[in-house]
């Protein structure tokens, strides 16, 4: 074996985040059927990119069976790591269809060969790209005994910056881009190895993104989806979370790896300390003077509190097991912890650092956001199907909204009385409203969905 054959195979080997993320991604979404498919339904065998040359990389399926009921909203068909280069489209492999009649199902005759879709794009190293596949259901069902898809691969504009959304997808080295309104996903952010935490400036339009695989920071344009800026880190920081300050001046960095924290001055980005803190710190978050932050030390049980005029711990304070997310009161003055470990709710007087009172929860959460409008903390979990909204003076659940996801991270965006869950498990995202709590999306994500960030967001 050659000596760089050897290094490459060590490099796969120790360093396979980096070694994956050489590949450009590319997602396809089947887009909503027309509702006259109300009565079709139809298997998917598989889905492939076509190069240029020929040659077919075949895509993981997302999505094996179409038909009603999810067939009216969008969805994830395919996606997947494919080598750098030029393609000329992609194949669809259909296994079996069936309409639905007075006397039950009936099958219809598929096409034997794969169907073939012209699309010519090319892709650069660790590019993401996504794609809408859009299938003419009449075209398709014309003599009502065969199945022939009629599909069209287009790429879709990106939403107004007001109207744009993003989740981090840590196992796809990949952001979702989505709008908001549409309730779909539209674009793909690459370049980012293993990318989680997020902290969005609306006023610069800029997205802060932390790639734990490659210890780095990025700023984002949220227009044009285009890295503006990098900031390194030191090896095995891995990055985790970030928070930014309400003046958007300081942006500091939870580096899970290193058990410290990188405090920035943002726009441009400059590294201005490095602090410290327990084992394992898993997120973070600003007072809203900005002059002091919480950051919460998942495998320490404590939390550090940072003076950032003098960027110094000032206290350690003990809590529960492995604290991993809190966030203020509207008031102020109470700072609530959820916990990975306890199924308690600790509450904490914010300026003395004392315990106030800790309220049993229904499960274990995972998840915890602030309803601003209504002064209500949203807590969810992710083993369990429901949001729960808690008055924060009595700690008890005032009501909840039936999701049917488990959540693992939320997110309020006040600008459209919304709310986000992240559901890692079925990887999704699901869109509630907090006036009647009701569903009104679902989108379909990458792989280990992380975090979500919107324009509007509080």
């Amino acid at each position: 074996m050659s000596a760089v054959r050897a290094f490459s195979l060590l490099l796969c080997v120790f360093f396979p985040a980096a070694a994956g993320a050489a590949d450009a991604f590319v997602q396809l979404y089947l887009q909503p059927l027309a509702p006259d498919a109300a009565r079709l339904t139809f298997q998917v065998a598989s889905v492939s990119a076509v190069a240029s040359d020929g040659s077919e990389r075949q895509l993981e399926l997302n999505l094996r069976t179409v038909g009603p009921p999810e067939s009216g909203r969008q969805r994830q068909l395919a996606s997947g790591g494919i080598p750098a280069g030029s393609y000329a489209g992609f194949v669809v492999t259909i296994k079996a269809a069936a309409l639905k009649g007075e006397r039950g199902d009936v099958a219809l005759v598929v096409p034997a060969a794969p169907v073939r879709i012209t699309f010519p794009f090319s892709l650069s190293g660790r590019q993401a790209a996504l794609y809408w596949l859009v299938l003419d259901v009449r075209a398709s069902v014309a003599d009502g005994f065969s199945f022939n898809p009629v599909l069209s691969v287009r790429e879709p504009s990106r939403p107004i910056v007001g109207n744009a959304g993003f989740v981090t997808n840590t196992g796809s080295h990949a952001i979702t881009v989505f709008d908001k309104h549409l309730g779909q996903a539209v674009a793909a952010i690459g370049g980012c190895g293993g990318p989680a935490g997020m902290a969005l400036d609306s006023g610069r339009r800029r997205l802060y993104v932390a790639c734990s695989a490659d210890d780095e920071i990025q700023s984002i344009d949220m227009a044009t989806g285009e890295v503006v800026e990098r900031a390194r880190l030191s090896v095995g920081d891995r990055p985790r979370e970030l928070a930014l300050a309400p003046d958007g001046v300081t942006l500091l960095s939870v580096n899970s790896g290193s058990g410290s924290v990188c405090l920035f001055k943002a726009g441009p980005l400059v590294l201005q300390d490095r602090i410290p803190v327990g084992n394992g710190p898993g997120s973070a978050t600003f007072d809203e003077s900005g002059s002091r932050a919480f950051v919460f030390n998942t495998l320490a049980s404590s939390i550090s509190v940072i003076d950032i005029a003098g960027r110094t711990v000032t206290a350690t304070v003990s809590t529960d097991a492995a604290p991993t997310r809190g966030l203020l009161g509207r008031r102020g003055d109470r700072l609530y912890v959820i916990h990975e470990r306890s199924p308690y709710l600790t509450v904490l007087d914010s300026r003395q650092l004392s315990l106030v009172t800790r309220a049993r929860l229904t499960s274990a959460a995972s998840a915890v956001a602030l309803d601003r409008v209504r002064g209500l903390l949203c807590i969810g979990s992710s083993r369990g199907p429901d949001v729960e909204f808690y008055d924060p003076n009595a700690l008890m659940p005032v009501y909840r909204m039936r999701t049917g996801a488990g959540a693992s991270y939320l997110r309020v965006d006040l600008e459209g009385n919304t709310l986000y869950v992240v559901d890692g498990d079925d990887r999704r995202l699901v869109i509630g409203r907090l006036t009647d709590r009701k569903v009104v999306a679902a989108i379909d994500v990458g792989q280990r969905p992380y975090a979500v960030a919107v324009a509007g967001e509080r």
